[in-house]
């Protein structure tokens, strides 16, 4: 089963980061295809201090591997290397309405939180979608607040196979595994 999940640089990671995804990640490798990545892309939605996010995208990279992540046993990288990410996304933008953004838990459970809304924000479920989509993810394990951006990854994929060719992954099978908030 190919698994897919990413954990963003946008401060130090800390132990809810590791008892919350970094763990079951590491744990995945044995027995999974394990695709895990560092979402600097995602990062930019509330880090715009280049250097720093650099410093960050570097620390996360470091913390996995001390702790286990093991490159020889699954897919381990950047997003921000990969520069398909950013043009799947560019490409899923034009199958994707606005209504389907404006109905985003996570944008507006963060923009009443203070952050100041920008478009990056207001996409994120795009980019996520295309993270989903380029590697054909089966397992996507997700916190409840990604829950519904799984669900418009699946509505993006359908309406661009309805509109163009049926060319990206049936989402009917895409399994949601919700993180508790600590697992021991």
């Amino acid at each position: 089963m190919r698994v897919l999940s990413g954990i963003q640089p946008s401060g130090g990671l800390h132990i809810g980061n590791f008892f919350g995804m970094m763990k079951a990640m590491i744990n995945w490798q044995a027995k999974s295809d394990l695709f895990c990545f560092i979402v600097n892309l995602h990062a930019l939605t509330s880090v715009n201090d280049g250097p720093c996010l650099a410093k960050n995208t570097l620390d996360a990279a470091m913390d996995f591997l001390a702790l286990g992540l093991d490159p020889d046993k699954c897919h381990f990288w950047v997003q921000g290397d990969v520069p398909e990410h950013a043009e799947l996304t560019w490409v899923l933008h034009n199958f994707t309405s606005m209504g389907l953004l404006e109905r985003s838990h996570s944008y507006k459970d963060k923009i009443s939180r203070g952050l100041t809304p920008n478009h990056g924000l207001f996409a994120y479920p795009v980019l996520m979608a295309a993270d989903i989509l380029l590697y054909q993810a089966e397992l996507v394990p997700v916190g409840q607040d990604q829950k519904q951006h799984l669900e418009i990854t699946r509505d993006i994929a359908g309406t661009f196979n309805h509109v163009l060719a049926p060319l990206l992954p049936c989402l009917k099978r895409l399994l949601t595994l919700i993180w508790p908030l600590f697992r021991v």
